[in-house]
């Protein structure tokens, strides 16, 4: 089981307020039904927490974000055309595909793209250390 972002806080030594803490678990809370992090960014994040505590300033969510990050705990991604989006650090690999009409956005594992890219590194004469790939699309109609 994964550790929550209160508990990474506390192994790598971020002192956590009051303020932290609520901001912590809203994004911990950031899931949709099938379980994957909605990717909010701070505007967001600070609508869901001034619902907690109103008096957490949006300046306090910038704060906290870019310690979070700059700590290791968030991953801060600049999908195109939109504000940075935000997700807790996790330590298996996954993919992302970003309705651009939506802003939805689906994270995937695909093993044939995995390979795919070692082999194109190879090709070139490369060992591939790591990687990002971010898919855009509009989705078709059923």
């Amino acid at each position: 089981m994964s550790e929550t972002i209160e508990e990474k806080c506390i192994s790598k030594g971020v002192k956590l307020t009051e303020q932290r803490k609520i901001i912590a678990k809203v994004i911990s809370q950031s899931k949709k039904a099938y379980g994957e992090s909605d990717h909010p960014d701070v505007d967001e994040l600070y609508s869901r927490v001034s619902k907690i505590d109103s008096k957490i300033s949006i300046a306090t969510v910038y704060r906290t974000v870019k310690l979070f990050e700059e700590s290791g705990i968030l991953a801060k991604h600049d999908f195109k055309g939109g504000k940075a989006r935000y997700e807790a650090m996790i330590e298996s690999h996954h993919d992302h595909l970003i309705d651009v009409k939506t802003g939805e956005i689906i994270e995937f594992v695909d093993d044939e793209i995995e390979n795919l890219q070692k082999k194109v590194a190879e090709k070139y004469g490369y060992t591939l250390v790591d990687h990002k790939l971010e898919l855009y699309g509009i989705k078709k109609k059923s």
